[in-house]
């Protein structure tokens, strides 16, 4: 064979070879790393990236009963949206207020919870009942529709809430408020509850809330 032959056949077999080559040096932990690049993400992963964030307006110097409020508010607050990000994919951006005037707390759909002065309501069964509030629960015209006959009516909260209670369980509803899981008393705050809570008002936004 020629010297020009030979080289040739040299290059073309080197060309043929590379893509092999290649495949062959990438590494287990190189190939994740694409493949979690470039393929899609889950449908789940997709919807979560709707996030209830919050943020409490403070007094730029504050007294001692503004500071333990702020303390108390800003635990409650912390507890309650962790659980709602890890629960469900629920979007809202909420504005936090300390108003002592304020008898108990309460929450609106614009987006606003206020805390009053008493300390016993400083807490997570409060902030996910308050949050519940300014997602539509009581305020929306979704909730009139589907709740104000006392009973909700949309398909995917009701068969939740006979999954956890029962074929003859139903979600009532008056005042604004609804039970079970409605976190309406402290005393019906439990790990449990508060996770179907939660779970509850996913599914009646996705009812129509």
């Amino acid at each position: 064979m020629s010297p020009r032959k030979a080289l040739t056949a040299a290059l073309t077999a080197a060309l043929l070879a590379g893509p092999g080559v290649a495949q062959a040096a990438t590494t287990p932990e190189t190939t994740s790393q694409v493949t979690s690049a470039t393929a899609p993400a889950p449908a789940r992963e997709r919807a979560a990236a709707a996030t209830i964030t919050w943020s409490l307006v403070r007094a730029s110097n504050p007294t001692e009963d503004q500071r333990t409020a702020y303390d108390a508010i800003t635990r409650a607050m912390n507890a309650a949206v962790a659980r709602y990000n890890n629960l469900s994919d629920l979007g809202k951006t909420i504005t936090v207020r300390y108003e002592p005037g304020v008898p108990t707390a309460d929450g609106n759909i614009n987006g606003t919870i206020r805390f009053g002065s008493n300390r016993s309501y400083m807490t997570e069964r409060t902030a996910l009942h308050e949050i519940a509030h300014t997602i539509g629960v009581g305020t929306s015209s979704g909730w009139s529709r589907l709740g104000g006959s006392g009973t909700w009516t949309g398909g995917q909260a009701t068969a939740l809430v006979k999954q956890y209670d029962g074929s003859g369980a139903k979600i009532s509803t008056g005042g604004g408020h609804f039970w079970p899981y409605g976190l309406n008393f402290e005393n019906e705050m439990s790990n449990t509850a508060a996770d179907r809570h939660v779970h509850l008002v996913a599914a009646m936004v996705r009812d129509g809330l």
